[in-house]
């Protein structure tokens, strides 16, 4: 059961694959705003007790695997995640 997260009364290995880009993928996200993005989105999985696997920013996209409990609903963790950032 490697690999697996236990809360009281569930084990759960619930991943998501999220994939963002902005708008029109102008290429906005770099440098100082691609720090301040990426800190961004790490308090706010923190918050939420969500962990980041891999993430990255690129120029004009985002990419996240991210492990959640399953009491999230993953509209609700991009809901949260983009309206922080």
């Amino acid at each position: 059961m490697e690999g697996y997260r236990k809360n009281s009364h569930t084990v759960y290995d619930i991943k998501y694959h999220v994939i963002w880009v902005t708008k029109y993928r102008y290429k906005v996200l770099g440098g100082h705003i691609a720090v301040r993005v990426r800190d961004l989105i790490r308090q706010g999985c923190e918050a939420r007790g969500i962990t980041i696997l891999q993430g990255s920013v690129g120029k004009d996209h985002i990419h996240l695997l991210l492990s959640c409990p399953p009491s999230i609903a993953p509209s609700k963790i991009l809901q949260y995640l983009k309206g922080r950032s």
